[in-house]
């Protein structure tokens, strides 16, 4: 793995992925959501996740899986849309175009520059971590710069990981790697990610305990390239509705694909009350409040309705062609641009704040191609999906319906596409089309000219 000791995926690991994915499945594309459960009752995890029984939830065993339906087949068999994982047609590093509207990346996007926000501290963080794992773990952790394991995410609870587990990790080891987390994002963004890890731990109780990947601690990181202020490296976190992939370049960063998710969304954990998702929610409908009634016709679909999953740039989607669809920023007054900014901005702003200006740089030079689209009903409380789409950015927001959380009436656990979407299981996503997802293009450039 050039110079990295990590072993390399075995075809049978690659079966039990893909095993698993494939029997996620049932016709219609609805999850099976009992087959993705964590069997294992032992947790080593400090990290706070708890195995107390209740018998007031879903049979044992039933996780949220948190799956976006079947992902259905794009162009050239790439998946092209729910959001389950990679599964049988996992795109290869190598085979990586990223997300396009018609296929062909736009060219000359992005470029190596100086962007005068400092990356010393997170390299120092990453580089801490990684000194304090054993030999053991460091060979589970380290992957290539280009390894097909940057996309080989997925954000269902089952789904099996690379690197090094949070729950099996030292309180000290985990701690380094929180500081990580912390030099990475800002500090909304690790709450965020806490928040969901916790909110995970609160449905693994619901759900009656006993499930390895419901706790706090079934979290992953692995680390590509070595971390370096002028070579490139990354880290990818993953697990249950949470996936970072944080690439860096001296002193540029991508933090995209980014996955954030719920179920449920609010909720009582420890004695902590947890709200995830109401800045998300809140500047969408500020958005399509502040629009004309012809502007909201262009915006909202009138051939489509809401459904019980409408992500399409999820795990797995990763060459997705998609189109522009809704209203163009060159169509708004400079006051709904300014808060079509502030929707971005509350993603975006889960990163470290310098590099999240920088990327606002980026989004607002492309802001009359920025597309905003809507599906559903637009009331406080509605479940609603929304997506931003420029040629440097695409934001998805979707309310899906219960997996395992709020429908113990029909027995619980059974959701997908066909379910009655709620704001009690969200999923959002960002992206960075044409290419830079993962921070391939730069990667690219840094190859052709630099190395």
């Amino acid at each position: 793995m050039h110079g990295h000791d990590h072993k390399p995926r075995t075809p049978e690991t690659e079966r039990s992925r893909r095993w698993f994915m494939n029997k996620s499945l049932l016709v219609g594309g609805v999850a099976a959501v009992a087959t993705m459960t964590g069997c294992s009752a032992s947790d080593s995890d400090s990290a706070g996740a708890s195995t107390t029984s209740s018998a007031s939830g879903p049979p044992n065993g039933m996780p949220s899986g948190a799956p976006s339906g079947a992902p259905s087949r794009g162009p050239g068999g790439a998946p092209g849309g729910g959001g389950m994982g990679p599964g049988a047609s996992e795109v290869k590093y190598d085979d990586f175009t990223g997300l396009t509207t018609d296929g062909k990346t736009v060219d000359d996007l992005y470029s190596i520059h100086s962007t005068d926000v400092s990356t010393d501290a997170l390299v120092k963080a990453a580089q801490t971590f990684l000194d304090n794992l054993s030999t053991k773990q460091r060979k589970a952790t380290l992957f290539d710069i280009q390894a097909d394991e940057w996309l080989a995410w997925s954000n269902v609870d089952g789904y099996e990981r690379e690197g090094v587990r949070m729950g099996d990790l030292t309180t000290k080891q985990r701690n380094l790697g929180y500081a990580l987390l912390g030099a990475a994002l800002s500090a909304d963004g690790l709450t965020q990610t806490r928040n969901i890890m916790k909110l995970n731990a609160y449905l693994g109780d619901y759900s009656g305990g006993n499930q390895e990947t419901l706790t706090e601690g079934h979290y992953f990181f692995t680390l590509m390239g070595t971390p370096s202020t002028t070579k490139p490296w990354g880290f990818q976190y993953e697990g249950h509705h949470v996936a970072i992939n944080y690439f860096v370049l001296g002193d540029q960063v991508v933090m995209t694909p980014t996955f954030m998710g719920s179920e449920p969304t609010s909720a009582t954990y420890k004695g902590e009350k947890i709200a995830l998702f109401k800045k998300e929610t809140k500047a969408g409908l500020t958005l399509l409040r502040s629009l004309s009634d012809s502007q909201q016709t262009k915006v909202i679909s009138s051939t489509v309705e809401k459904s019980g999953t409408d992500m399409k740039a999820g795990a797995g989607s990763d060459n997705l062609e998609l189109a522009y669809e809704g209203l163009p920023g060159s169509e708004l007054t400079d006051a709904q641009r300014d808060k079509l900014l502030d929707l971005v901005r509350v993603y975006v702003g889960y990163m470290d704040a310098g590099h999240a200006e920088v990327r606002m740089k980026e989004v607002e030079e492309h802001l009359d191609d920025t597309y905003f689209y809507w599906l559903g009903e637009t009331k406080d409380s509605s479940a609603f999906y929304y997506r931003v789409h420029s040629p440097v950015v695409l934001i998805e927001y979707d309310a899906q319906s219960p997996l395992a959380f709020g429908n113990k009436g029909s027995g619980g656990g059974m959701g997908g596409p066909n379910g009655t979407p709620t704001q009690q299981h969200i999923h959002t996503i960002i992206r960075t089309p044409n290419g830079n997802d993962y921070g391939v293009d730069l990667l690219k450039l840094h190859l052709e000219n630099d190395h």
